[in-house]
């Protein structure tokens, strides 16, 4: 499984990313010093992810990222939320949320994903409590397909993240 880093490196056009979990990675450094100190530590553990994203968006390839959320939200994604400004967005994504209520009529993958330039699809798998267990890649074109179109019906409904208010 080539690493995240290379298979953004040969991205050329976009890269659209689907998340619909409520929790992820509960063992997190960054979400257990959110949870102790409510400290919002972007660059001290997303540094080089902000990096990536910044040199990506600043050779012409847009980064897309949706968030289906339950609401109320949980700890996790309400930490999510308040790094999405300083760390995605002010890296160059562009970031949108939907509430789950107002997903029920989309047809929808069964796990996040990330797709590249239309042309590979990276799926994460993740057990119940949101520990990441492997990654697949895929890329025949009936599952890109599905994932850019689900994305794009995503896409059309979520509220940009400077609109958007969590319950």
């Amino acid at each position: 499984m080539p690493p995240f880093h290379e298979l953004i490196a040969s991205t050329t056009r976009s890269a659209i990313h689907l998340e619909m979990r409520d929790t992820y990675t509960p063992n997190e450094p960054s979400f257990l010093r959110w949870k102790e100190t409510g400290e919002v530590a972007v660059e001290e553990f997303w540094s080089d992810w902000k990096a990536l994203v910044r040199a990506t968006v600043t050779r012409g390839v847009t980064i897309r990222r949706a968030r289906i959320v339950s609401e109320p939200i949980t700890d996790f994604i309400r930490l999510e939320y308040e790094m999405t400004g300083p760390l995605n967005v002010a890296a160059g994504e562009q970031v949108r949320w939907l509430p789950r209520r107002q997903a029920s009529d989309l047809a929808l993958p069964g796990n996040d994903f990330w797709v590249f330039d239309d042309k590979l699809v990276r799926f994460g798998h993740f057990a119940g409590d949101g520990t990441f267990t492997e990654h697949e890649l895929r890329d025949e074109p009936h599952v890109i397909q599905l994932c850019a179109t689900a994305f794009e019906a995503v896409w059309e409904r979520a509220i940009d993240h400077s609109e958007y208010k969590p319950l």
